[in-house]
């Protein structure tokens, strides 16, 4: 009996490796995988990309590694990055929609969704975002209300240790919440905190092993206790939170006078109510207000502790983008985005913030809708497609010292800032972050109004260098801030 079912094991083993290697013959090159792990034995647990760094500089621009029997086909540097997202557009707008994404969104709504539902929510969404002030000065007016409430919580600690991750969060997350829902919410509101609570632990565990784990074995995990069931209850509790604002909207809702993107939306769903075809349904509604909700809060969030904790480890370019905010603001007028072209310096910081972070290493999983022929190699349909950002912001061709900080290489020589096309902190082509304009209006108007009104400063013995969160972001590890008032 148990010299059979060793028989099976191994016969079992045998056909995954040869099933493996025919994979391979036809995939770019990369680490030899292992029958059933592939090589997530091999995966940095704490940072990927720090061993997705090692496999480009081994195996060149494009390069292959298994998850379980998986494989994933990973983009490297910022010229092949290019070639992909721009060059071959269309090629590379596939989502993956991996099993943990599936699962949260079952294919619906903006981010995990592919095809003619994806199209119609982006197109949709954009334009909607727009009419309700993105990358216009209304939505400014909002960033600088919302700026206000910041810097009276932060004054409100009289120069005292605090930490200033939730303030920053919830100051973030309200901007998106008037758009979305047309209201903020109070920043000390427990229901508001908990949501953060839940959409950082999602954040982080998108980058532990248990999220690749789930990937590679979902039919087995899924039966099982563990980490991974908390991602799932999370984003049921937000969908159920979210679900519930949009009921709201619905009693009160008038179809002549929208006043938010929810009404909108439900005016799109009235509109297409007698087509059942139509993308435009509650369910997409709840998937893509989630989507905006936890994208228009996390990511630009942790830019701003990046930022924070970098004036704190800097204080002489602390008081240079200071000196550059009394000379062109004073010390009462508020922070529009015209005055950036006049803070060069105050701008090129906060290119460098958001060049060093690289919060989002290795983007979003893309995937191939079709076979894909590219750099001489051919990507199968339905292959898994990892446009490695963070190689395009460390990339040596392109950024000299890449890992040290250092706003200066943003400049001319005549002190002005220039752009450098491989920061793609948002990423690029057709699946680029729309909420781009929106996210560098409020890191600009939240940073700037708190230099002008702080000096930040480390407390005292608590000097040190940044720590990582373990995740699926490069978000620092929570820290104290002594904000001591500047007027």
């Amino acid at each position: 009996m148990l010299s059979t079912l060793l028989l099976g094991f191994f016969t079992v083993l045998i056909y995954l490796f040869i099933s493996t290697w025919n994979k391979r013959r036809h995939l770019p090159p990369g680490p030899t995988p292992w029958p059933i792990i592939g090589n997530l034995h091999q995966i940095d647990k704490s940072a990927p990309y720090n061993t997705f760094t090692e496999l480009g500089e081994k195996y060149g621009s494009v390069f292959t590694v298994f998850t379980g029997w998986k494989p994933t086909v990973v983009l490297y540097g910022y010229d092949t990055l290019k070639e992909a997202l721009l060059g071959q557009a269309d090629d590379f707008s596939g989502r993956a929609i991996v099993p943990v994404f599936e699962r949260v969104a079952q294919k619906k709504g903006l981010v995990f969704s592919n095809g003619p539902h994806w199209f119609h929510q982006r197109r949709f969404t954009l334009t909607t975002l727009r009419n309700f002030g993105m990358g216009k000065r209304s939505i400014e007016e909002r960033v600088v209300e919302e700026a206000t409430f910041l810097v009276d919580l932060f004054k409100a600690r009289n120069g005292k240790p605090f930490n200033p991750g939730p303030e920053l969060t919830a100051a973030v997350s309200n901007v998106i919440c008037s758009i979305v829902f047309g209201d903020r919410f109070d920043t000390q509101d427990k229901t508001f905190q908990t949501l953060h609570t839940m959409i950082n632990e999602n954040l982080t565990f998108l980058g532990k092993p248990g999220f690749q784990i789930y990937n590679a074995f979902p039919e087995i995990l899924k039966w099982l206790p563990g980490e991974h069931n908390k991602i799932f209850q999370n984003a049921s509790m937000l969908q159920t939170f979210l679900k519930g604002l949009i009921d709201n909207h619905v009693l009160s809702h008038d179809a002549n006078c929208p006043r938010d993107f929810v009404d909108s939306f439900l005016n799109k769903v009235h509109e297409e109510a007698s087509n059942p075809g139509s993308h435009f349904t509650m369910e997409s509604l709840t998937m893509t207000t989630f989507n905006l909700f936890i994208a228009g809060t996390g990511t630009t969030a942790s830019t701003l502790r990046w930022a924070i904790k970098f004036m704190m480890e800097y204080p002489e370019i602390q008081k240079k983008v200071q000196a550059e905010i009394d000379q062109v603001l004073g010390s009462e007028k508020w922070p529009s985005l015209e005055h950036r072209v006049s803070m060069p310096y105050t701008d090129a910081v906060i290119h460098e913030v958001q060049r060093y972070a690289s919060i989002v290493p290795n983007g979003l999983p893309h995937a191939a809708l079709r076979d894909i022929k590219f750099k001489g190699h051919t990507i199968p349909k339905d292959t898994q497609i990892i446009t490695f950002l963070h190689s395009a912001l460390y990339d040596k061709k392109y950024w000299n010292n890449p890992e040290k900080f250092n706003p200066e290489r943003f400049l001319d020589e005549n002190g002005k800032c220039v752009k450098n096309e491989a920061l793609l902190s948002f990423g690029a082509g057709k699946r680029s972050c729309i909420g781009e304009a929106l996210a560098k209006t409020e890191i600009f108007i939240f940073l700037v109004s708190l230099l002008q009104k702080f000096n930040l400063k480390f407390p005292p013995g608590e000097r040190g260098p940044i720590g990582l969160i373990q995740g699926g972001t490069r978000d620092p590890k929570p820290f104290n801030v002594c904000a001591e008032w500047r007027l």
